[in-house]
């Protein structure tokens, strides 16, 4: 690849996320380590990026379309085989013909592996779960319209009229930010504001958390317990967190992660 166009894909690469790494650009460009560190240096010294450990980031980063929620690189391999092991027990509640909404997330992410032999009509406002349906599954996928936020690999829109009033689904599969008595937490207004629209137009919600996320606190409060018909989470809840999603009335699905192919980390989209 020439100079100029390994340029172009680093500048217009780095508008994209807070810090761009090293790898991150040997991975875009093909080219290596050392041809690419030359790179951000000479970017650097033209003032048309900034050069920072390890990587370099823009000199004005933009602020619209940023979300306060973490990217979905970030989360993808934390907990992974509790992720996998939640998911399979989620797409245990889903039949044949049913419609269903899955809303963006790492934890939710990995049902698309249990749900290649089904046919269900699937919401989704994640880039890789619609993508991973559409080329290994018989489903019908249909999307949102929103704005694109491309660290989260989601699609969202501050407006109603985004399309999923016209969708009704059996199942609200949703991951979360946190779990407290207060209720589900999450990070950003704009992602709550999705979900609840969502919520509006499901029968149940099922709420897919690992056992972290009921010691994980956020400011905002998407909805109260109460709205929740069943939590799945694994085996590493504590007996006090058990006690209150029962006391809150909520069905709790308990994942093991026995299995080898839990063990595994889940595969990725390409």
């Amino acid at each position: 690849m020439h100079e100029r166009e390994r340029h172009r894909i680093i500048l217009s690469a780095v508008q994209e996320r807070p810090i761009l790494t090293v790898q991150d650009i040997v991975e875009l460009t093909d080219a290596s380590e050392a041809t690419i560190r030359r790179d951000i240096s000479a970017l650097a010294l033209q003032n048309r990026l900034k050069k920072v450990r390890g990587g370099a980031e823009a000199l004005h980063p933009p602020q619209i379309g940023v979300l306060a929620a973490r990217s979905f690189r970030a989360d993808e391999t934390v907990n992974s085989a509790q992720k996998r092991a939640i998911a399979r027990e989620a797409v245990k509640l889903c039949h044949d013909g049913e419609a269903i909404t899955i809303n963006g997330g790492t934890t939710t992410f990995p049902m698309v592996h249990f749900l290649a032999q089904m046919r269900l009509q699937v919401m989704t406002n994640s880039f890789p779960i619609a993508e991973h349906l559409i080329k290994h599954s018989k489903c019908t996928v249909m999307l949102p319209a929103g704005a694109v936020y491309r660290e989260q690999n989601i699609i969202l829109s501050p407006f109603d009229s985004d399309g999923t009033g016209h969708f009704y689904a059996r199942r609200f599969f949703m991951g979360a930010r946190g779990v407290s008595p207060l209720g589900i937490m999450e990070s950003d207004s704009l992602i709550i504001q999705s979900e609840q629209r969502l919520m509006r137009q499901a029968d149940e919600l099922v709420v897919l958390v690992d056992s972290s996320k009921f010691k994980t606190r956020s400011s905002l409060i998407l909805c109260p317990l109460e709205r929740v018909s069943t939590i799945i989470t694994d085996e590493g809840i504590d007996e006090h967190d058990r006690r209150m999603v029962e006391a809150a009335g909520i069905e709790l699905i308990i994942a093991s992660t026995d299995r080898k192919e839990d063990i595994q980390q889940s595969p990725t989209v390409a």
